[in-house]
């Protein structure tokens, strides 16, 4: 679904990513991991249409991407990005209305009730502004929203910083049923150990360069991402 060749980003001058491959396939779920500063997000935002790159190409479904967020919106996909950006002003129930902004379809009901049984506490808030959640319930809201658009890939980054633990246990429980649901998922995210034990595959991102790669069961083991991310 997604294929990711030699793609370079710089900013100023100075490279943050350097000429990276990756793929997730349909039906997968793929992490990113990786230290702060190593490219994760710019490679996010890349793929997503929110930054440009200088070279290489990214696929999405066989197609090369324009780099425009609007037309990959378009051609089905989403982001929930870091720090959320929810419309602080709008009610819950509003926010995931603009998530469902540019389909035809007349499920978008059926769809507000799928996301309300994904997050409970969510359809508690339906009627509040969204500015006024915490912190874990705003990430709640920036991922319905985007699973309102009826995406084919989501992509989700760091949706657990700054989260208590149990909230990081509910947004990982979720992650981990829209997964199983049939979604195509690329998760960008510090917590590699959580990442890790969710994923199909996983690439580790160190200094804008692929390092390791590989079944995320098998890098779980893998001495060399203990010793990095997993505390070991």
């Amino acid at each position: 679904m997604l294929k990711v060749k030699q793609l370079k980003i710089s900013y100023g001058g100075i490279l943050a990513v350097n000429g990276i491959d990756l793929e997730v396939r349909t039906g997968e779920l793929v992490s990113l991991i990786g230290s702060n500063g190593a490219g994760k997000t710019s490679t996010l935002k890349a793929i997503a249409g929110m930054i440009s790159w200088q070279s290489g190409e990214i696929l999405f479904n066989e197609v090369p991407s324009s780099g425009k967020s609007y037309e990959l919106l378009a051609r089905g996909m989403a982001l929930v990005p870091e720090g959320r950006g929810i419309f602080t002003r709008m009610t819950v129930l509003e926010n995931l209305q603009m998530g469902a902004y540019s389909r035809k379809d007349g499920e978008i009901e059926v769809d507000l009730e799928k996301m309300y049984s994904f997050f409970p506490r969510i359809k508690e808030r339906s009627k509040q502004l969204a500015g006024t959640l915490s912190g874990g319930e705003q990430q709640m809201v920036a991922m319905a929203r985007a699973l309102m658009s009826r995406p084919k890939l989501l992509l989700l980054d760091e949706p657990s910083m700054g989260l208590s633990p149990i909230l990081v246990d509910t947004i990982f429980e979720v992650i981990e049923r829209i997964a199983k649901a049939g979604m195509t998922i690329l998760l960008v995210e510090q917590n590699a150990q959580r990442a890790l034990e969710i994923s199909d595959r996983a690439y580790v991102l160190e200094s804008g360069q692929i390092s390791i790669e590989g079944k995320a069961e098998d890098l779980i083991k893998d001495p060399r991402v203990s010793a990095a991310y997993l505390g070991a």
